[in-house]
């Protein structure tokens, strides 16, 4: 058996000897502690960590989001894609550290302004505020622009200015009050865009011949190369403006090469719709051509007025005519051109219905100018059961315009009275009467007859 001695050494070492007595007593105090630790505890709260950075402030760059290549005479959209690249560089989190509302790295209140430095941009876009810009993070913004038509190319720096407010300092005061310090940034970075060399033209003269309502005519365009670009087979052409009533019928007319500052004549035949009123009229023209890069392309549309003048018609300048029932008739008409071109190789012709009939409907007018008033002439034969009373028959005029087209004038009407006969004609036309007469001539030529066989038998 181990000794008294040895049972104790061969105790725990981290143990000590404590009575009962002493040990009762130890644990009454170690509970009692334990209660007081914890209500301290209670009555305190609890005690959260809190974060704070010491370095960082925003970083900002900017850049043209998709194409920064613009034509002359163009309205564009340039989009900016702006990034803020600042970095918070050291973090405290401690316990009685009031965390921070903002980020030193965050751009608050971004406002964006471009502008267009030497460049002959037109900025439509007023400055833009896009609010807050947190650290590693982007946001795109857009300005609309114009480019005049004779802007010059080449490459230009448009300025864009950046204002924006950051969190520069924090001061903190005790466990629940906090002093935000901010400071105001304004910086302007450069934006490169290009203006592309480009054909350019201008129209010099238009001269239109022949144009009329219902009719075609000519139109020739002497356009100039003012852009800063070459044209090989370059193409002059004109194309319809929306519903306007001009129409080309060739649309176009080959250039060929159309170096910078060079003048080319283009000559076109065009047509107007028959209800187009005498007015000036919208029409497009365009040059399609070959760049230096090998692109075919066309250039910006120019739209032209182009005067049309009054449709061709005619109207019947004489007096209704008269005619009676059974009766044939050689009728005299005037026509007068009452439209705004000269019409070659004129026709007029009558339609007879019932209870007309012709045998001779068509008269030739020739060379017919505006405001001059032509006479033709038609035979015509009236039903003896024609009512009385007044007709129109149709009648049109055939014609070739200056460009050798045959055309149809609109209908109008020959006004034709049918009347009674009066006076001999009447007595002739009515039946008794006629009986009558021929009975007394009948008896008249046998009186003639009786008396003359009377002188031969004496």
């Amino acid at each position: 058996m181990r000794s008294r001695k040895g049972r104790e050494d061969a105790r725990n070492p981290h143990e000590f000897p404590v009575s009962p007595r002493s040990f009762s007593l130890y644990k009454r105090l170690g509970y009692g502690s334990l209660m007081v630790f914890a209500l301290v505890l209670v009555l305190a709260g609890p005690v959260y960590a809190g974060e704070k950075y010491m370095a960082g402030s925003p970083e900002l760059s900017a850049a043209v989001s998709g194409t920064n290549e613009f034509s002359p005479g163009e309205d564009a959209v340039i989009s900016v894609r702006l990034q803020n690249a600042g970095l918070n560089e050291y973090k405290f989190v401690q316990s009685g550290i009031i965390s921070r509302d903002d980020l030193p790295n965050t751009a608050k209140l971004v406002t964006l302004t471009l502008g267009s430095g030497d460049s002959p941009l037109i900025i439509k876009t007023d400055p833009q505020m896009i609010g807050d810009v947190g650290g590693g993070s982007s946001t795109l913004v857009s300005f609309d622009v114009k480019i005049p038509r004779n802007a010059t190319d080449g490459i230009y720096n448009l300025p864009l200015t950046i204002q924006y407010t950051y969190l520069w300092e924090a001061d903190q005061y005790g466990q629940d009050t906090i002093q935000y310090f901010y400071r105001e940034k304004s910086e302007t970075l450069l934006l490169p865009v290009k203006i592309k060399p480009e054909l350019q033209f201008s129209i010099l003269s238009s001269d239109a011949e022949y144009i009329n309502a219902g009719t075609e005519g000519y139109l020739t365009l002497v356009v100039q190369n003012f852009g800063q670009e070459d044209g090989r087979s370059a193409i002059l052409k004109i194309a319809r403006n929306d519903n306007s009533p001009i129409i080309p019928t060739d649309s176009s007319t080959y250039i060929g090469e159309f170096p910078k500052g060079a003048n080319v004549t283009g000559k076109f035949k065009i047509s107007v719709n028959a209800d187009a009123e005498s007015q000036t009229y919208p029409l497009d023209v365009y040059v399609n051509y070959e760049n230096k890069e090998g692109d075919v392309v066309d250039t910006e549309r120019t739209t032209i007025g182009i005067p049309v003048g009054k449709k061709v018609d005619f109207s019947i300048d004489s007096d209704p005519i008269q005619v009676s029932p059974g009766q044939k008739k050689v009728i005299t008409v005037l026509y007068k051109n009452t439209g705004g071109a000269t019409v070659y190789t004129a026709q007029a012709r009558i339609s007879a219905v019932d209870p007309f009939t012709s045998s001779d409907d068509t008269a030739f007018l020739g060379t017919f100018a505006p405001g001059e008033t032509k006479e033709a002439s038609f035979e015509v034969s009236v039903d003896s059961e024609a009512t009385v009373k007044e007709y129109g028959l149709d009648s049109e005029v055939r014609f070739r315009d200056a460009l050798d087209n045959s055309i149809i004038s609109d209908t109008i009407k020959v006004r034709v009275d049918v009347v009674k006969d009066t006076g001999i004609a009447a007595l002739l036309g009515n039946p008794i009467v006629l009986v009558v007469i021929g009975a007394l001539i009948a008896g008249a030529g046998y009186m003639l007859y009786r008396k003359h066989q009377e002188r031969g038998s004496r």
